[in-house]
């Protein structure tokens, strides 16, 4: 019997090791210029696009009305973060030099 169980645990972690579940984050940057009006705006952002699947950071700037979003490109991508800003009625569009790129560092949200 010990032997059953010991074969079952083993098989057990080296099935849930093998997973894509681990696999390592593809982190991408992208800042999208968003019409941002007053805190109520930014205060909607962070009660809902921080919570999308693949989210990582986000960080609202009301001076230059722009949402730096960090996210894992395994689970979301741009066209996906766009819906999810056209959702709460706040239309974003990605600013040019930022679109999709890698990075290593992360914002971090108030």
């Amino acid at each position: 019997m010990k032997r059953y169980l010991a074969i079952s645990i083993a098989l057990f972690g080296l099935i849930a090791f093998s997973t894509p579940a681990f696999a390592k984050a593809d982190k991408q940057v992208v800042t999208f210029s968003v019409d941002l009006h007053c805190q109520g705006c930014i205060d909607k952002i962070y009660k809902t696009i921080a919570y999308e699947k693949g989210v990582k950071d986000l960080k609202c700037d009301l001076d230059t009305k722009t949402v730096v979003v960090t996210y894992d490109a395994n689970k979301t991508d741009v066209a996906t973060l766009q819906a999810a800003f056209a959702a709460i009625n706040k239309p974003a569009t990605v600013l040019p030099a930022s679109a999709g790129s890698t990075t290593g560092a992360t914002t971090t949200a108030p």
